[in-house]
């Protein structure tokens, strides 16, 4: 049975969290702001709906996970009640940790509780690429919560600057991440050559020791706006004289040129996109002007440009 669009809904299990979507069929009218307890690949979650989809999304290659039902009263405060003992399972979590010598190899930064204490997660960090065995650091936990199934689940430092929060490279108050950003984008070094970033490290990296995420936030319009302009060593022609580009401004629409003037003393100048013009452009409309004709021959040509044919011999 197919399922119908309208019964795809967006649902998130943390305030500034990554949105997944869920099949309520049989719940067909839920609203947005509604609570839900639903079925993921990690047992049964509390969230809220965040969204009715409108349009069919890509579908997951099991399939949506269902709905279950709505949340009640007791639902939300036994989620509260849970989540108020998370701080204390990642204490002892870090205890037994150091006991078995492993806060050398990870770092754990936060515990989890699904809403009913059914499931609690450890997420844990480690600069290490090979896999860190954490067997017995589960098993202890696991005698010391035996009404919970226990998971230990590592995540990327993007992830744990998220968690953490704390104030950005570049001064506000809340990071990114903690504060608006559900997802992480690819971020490459050829963002910040395309705004013309210093690359020095402190510039780019953020917090967390990866390229800052900001760096995506307005590099589409950087590459929009440099379209319409030259590239840099490009030479031009201004109402100066003809130059070579030194530096561009994409988003204002400026380039800086260095004008050469024949018996002056090169300088610079900043321009618009309309005050320019390039110089292969206007060479090229040159060249072609200096052409002669190649429409007219045989002295039917009356602009001037009559050209002769490569087989004509001048007449004897």
């Amino acid at each position: 049975m197919q399922t119908d669009i309208k019964n795809i809904i967006g649902v998130r299990f943390n305030p500034i969290g990554k949105v997944y979507h869920f099949d309520s069929s049989a719940l067909p009218d839920l609203t947005v702001g509604e609570h839900v307890i639903v079925d993921t690949s990690r047992g049964y979650h509390l969230g809220e709906i965040i969204q009715i989809l409108e349009e069919a999304p890509a579908k997951p290659e099991g399939g949506w996970k269902s709905v279950e039902r709505r949340a009640t009263p007791r639902d939300l405060l036994l989620q509260q009640s849970w989540r108020n003992k998370q701080t204390e399972a990642m204490i002892n979590c870090r205890a037994r940790a150091s006991e078995l010598g492993l806060l050398k190899t990870i770092k754990v930064v936060a515990a989890e509780y699904n809403y009913d204490g059914s499931r609690l997660t450890f997420l844990y960090s480690t600069e290490q690429e090979e896999k860190v065995d954490l067997k017995s650091l589960r098993k202890d936990m696991q005698d010391q919560h035996p009404h919970s199934h226990i998971e230990m689940r590592q995540i990327g430092p993007r992830d744990v600057a998220k968690l953490i929060g704390g104030m950005g490279a570049c001064g506000i108050e809340t990071r990114c991440c903690s504060k608006f950003l559900t997802d992480f984008s690819p971020i490459s070094i050829k963002m910040a050559k395309e705004q013309g970033i210093s690359l020095t490290p402190d510039e780019i990296t953020g917090m967390c020791g990866r390229l800052r995420c900001c760096l995506i936030y307005e590099y589409e319009q950087y590459v929009e706006a440099r379209k319409k302009l030259p590239k840099r060593n490009k030479r031009v022609v201004t109402p100066k004289g003809e130059g070579k580009v030194i530096d561009i401004q994409p988003m204002s629409e400026r380039v800086t040129v260095l004008v050469e003037v024949e018996g002056e003393r090169p300088q610079y100048h900043t321009f618009t996109r309309e005050e320019i013009q390039p110089w292969d452009e206007l060479e090229a409309l040159r060249k072609k002007s200096e052409a002669p004709c190649e429409r007219h021959e045989g002295g039917a040509c009356n602009c001037g440009k009559a050209k002769k044919k490569k087989n004509d011999r001048p007449a004897k």
